[in-house]
């Protein structure tokens, strides 16, 4: 049945497709290497950056089903991102945050330089509308001096803008498998002076397992407007609402025989998590000379959450305040041309939770059902970056990148449940510097090789510093790590060929361990260090580039021997075996076929190594294939009407996968650890959008 499903649907997007068979073909002329990256306060070409930079279009961000940006980041060499659901993943760069019980951590969020990452360093960007996002930067490494040096790296996400005077009004409908619908709005303004762009979305799905329906809601919106010659003023909002069942982790039989299923528990709590979320922040730019540049922001955040679980529930509210402010100058040195970044981005959040017992046992069949409070805290987390960065041009040939960062973090907790009187506990990380050098040397016609040192850090988070107890661990100390890189970025052939190819190690001491010591809680502990060398490889190329077809051929691939070098928890010693929640390798390939006007298909098939599930490397998830295919038809109704029609398959083969897994699972009593977060199988969606450009 599901052979012949998948050949009538294929038979049908390339009939669908021929339509526009023989029409124009739309070029792409642009070499990704003359791209200019926006992330960093200094702008510079991706040629001449001297570090490892990814940057997704809006382009590469269309390919997909526009639901999660997964598809789009594992096509990026380094970049990992598990998808346990719409609301449970993980991202990690060369390793880093792989064993993160829940979420995402060692690796910071930006959208329009205004942090997503909180004040302990925890990321989610999965629940930002997709089609908000027009572009996306990826720093790999601690090569980011002005954004924290944080280990892992950064992931910088850019709004959508309406072109350049242009008006327009655009409606998108999209469905498929397990009952997910998305409807969006969106409009934007644009003229010499203003730019608005603005988007309101509607997503639900039934999900394919047991307890995994998903609801949420977004409404974002940026503006620019030039006040003057010289300043302009920018906003961006972006309002979340969401309420998404959690059906999270299987053990292995359940896993192999029953993916549908919820864990037992999950499934008679009917365990969900819900929040209204706010992200504000006003911009503003000033051109004082040729010389003098002044960039700043205020932001605030507001996350008001709720989360049912079968071992208690969680009522959440954060706060947030922050500023961020560089200032550029311009000049020659030593008859030398240079520029130099200085700056700060400070941030106070405020989070306070109450734990309540579950009583759901009390209720069979009606999910969960708050009793009484057991614990209340209130948290302030605060921290600042300051950053100094220089870039000089030695020669027309060698560029020069170097600067450091300074950061100070501090936790203050207070037990607001047994006595609001009781004693605050505070605890700061110190001051921690963060250097980096780098230089890049054109060896021929847009072909440079570059090579860096940097060094960056990542703080634990409060849940990690708290003893079981509940008070702060004085003694545990940041990560901190020294990377060493070296690559190549080169045009061949009149940019129809561009290619990278990336040599690193990133060498980690007091390597934060999380021991679980109950179902919901773990401990952090300093067990050792790491050693992380790798390769990352990338090819785009231009195979034909006629008037009426294009077709572009696409690699990618990261190899890696990511190992524990020293590490010993309570008497076991894992010194030597492979990191936990990491794969061995990763590959890409893809085929983007276009047309002028009308018809596009995409495919992608990505290849996943096997992954240690525990630090003792004795249980490893399967490696897995996963082939997507989409395509598109554009065309226009009436000469106003500017309309897309697309349909596509995601996990076309039907594999059967581990698309996330929980690192060292632990079975309490006689069951079996849940180690599983099933992918799924192969599903189909379509959808159309019908735009009016005044």
């Amino acid at each position: 049945m599901f052979k012949s499903t998948l050949s009538v649907f294929l038979f049908l997007l390339f009939s669908f497709g021929g339509i526009s068979l023989f029409s124009q073909v739309k070029k792409d002329t642009i070499a990704l290497s003359a791209v200019i990256l926006e992330a960093s306060p200094i702008k510079k070409g991706l040629q001449n950056a001297a570090s490892s930079v990814s940057v997704i279009t809006t382009a590469d961000i269309d390919k997909t089903d526009g639901i999660i940006l997964t598809p789009v980041l594992n096509k990026i060499p380094g970049v990992h991102m598990q998808q346990g659901g719409l609301n449970t993943n993980r991202i990690t760069i060369r390793g880093m945050g792989a064993r993160s019980q829940y979420g995402t951590n060692r690796v910071k969020a930006y959208f329009n330089w205004i942090p997503l990452s909180s004040g302990e360093g925890e990321t989610v960007i999965e629940d930002i509308d997709v089609a908000s996002i027009e572009k996306i930067e990826i720093i790999k490494g601690p090569n980011s001096t002005s954004f924290g040096s944080g280990l892992g790296g950064v992931v910088h996400l850019f709004s959508r803008k309406t072109p350049l005077m242009e008006s327009f009004g655009k409606a998108t409908t999209t469905f498929g498998s397990f009952g997910s619908l998305q409807q969006r709005i969106s409009a934007g303004y644009s003229d010499a002076n203003s730019n608005i762009f603005s988007s309101y979305s509607d997503l639900q799905s039934d999900g394919y397992r047991d307890n995994s329906s998903y609801k949420r809601k977004s409404f974002n919106m940026y503006g620019n407007q030039k006040t003057s010659p010289k300043g302009s003023l920018s906003f961006l909002g972006i309002f979340t609402k969401l309420k998404a069942y959690i059906p999270s982790s299987l053990n292995e039989n359940d896993f192999k025989n029953n993916s549908k299923k919820a864990a037992t528990t999950w499934s008679a709590a009917q365990g969900y998590e819900s929040y209204d979320k706010f992200l504000l922040g006003l911009g503003y730019d000033h051109q004082f000379s040729k010389k003098w540049f002044l960039k700043s922001s205020v932001f605030s955040n507001f996350k008001n959450a709720y989360e049912a679980r079968p071992f208690d529930i969680l009522d959440e509210n954060t706060s947030s305040l922050g500023l961020r402010l560089n200032v550029n100058y311009k000049d020659r040195l030593l008859s030398l041309p240079f520029e130099l970044s200085f700056g700060t981005e400070m941030d106070a959040e405020k989070y306070q939770y109450s734990l309540y017992k579950n009583l759901y046992l009390t209720q069979p069949g009606q999910g969960s059902l708050q009793g009484d409070k057991f614990s209340a805290t209130d948290e302030n987390r605060n921290y600042s970056n300051y950053f100094l960065q220089m870039e000089v041009w030695l020669s027309p040939k060698l560029h020069l990148e170097t600067g450091i960062a300074l950061n100070t973090t501090k936790y203050s907790l207070k037990d607001v449940f047994t006595n609001s009187n009781s004693q605050n506990y505070t605890y700061t990380f110190g001051n921690v510097w963060s250097p980096r050098i780098g230089f890049s040397y054109k060896v021929g016609n847009e072909k440079n090789i570059y090579t860096s040192i940097s060094k960056g850090f990542s703080v634990p988070a409060v849940a990690e510093t708290l003893t079981p107890e509940g008070q702060i661990n004085t003694d545990l100390k940041p990560e901190t790590g020294w990377n060493y890189e070296i690559g190549f970025k080169g045009n061949w052939m009149e940019n129809k060929l561009y290619a990278e190819l990336t040599f690193f190690s990133t060498q980690i001491d007091n390597l934060l361990v999380a021991r679980r010591t109950a179902e919901d809680q773990y401990v952090g502990i300093n067990a050792g260090s790491s050693s992380h060398p790798g390769i990352e490889f990338l090819v785009n190329y231009k195979l034909l580039d006629a008037n009426k077809f294009q077709i572009t051929p696409y690699f990618s691939a990261a190899i890696n021997n990511f190992k524990f070098k020293n590490f010993v928890d309570h008497e076991a010693d894992y010194s030597g075996n492979q990191l936990t929640g990491v794969p061995d390798k990763q590959v890409n390939f893809g085929l983007d076929i276009n047309t002028k006007q009308g018809f596009s298909i995409n495919t992608s098939y990505r290849t996943v190594g096997r992954i240690p599930m525990d630090d003792s490397n004795t249980k490893y998830s399967d490696g897995y294939s996963v082939l997507d295919i989409k395509t598109t038809y554009f065309f226009t109704i009436l000469k106003v009407l500017k309309t897309e029609l697309n349909a596509g398959i995601n996990n076309a083969l039907d594999e059967k996968y581990a698309a996330s897994i929980l690192p060292n699972a632990v079975g309490f009593g006689t069951v079996p650890p849940r180690y599983y977060y099933p992918g799924n199988p192969v599903n189909f969606y379509g959808g159309f959008s019908i735009s009016c450009v005044f």
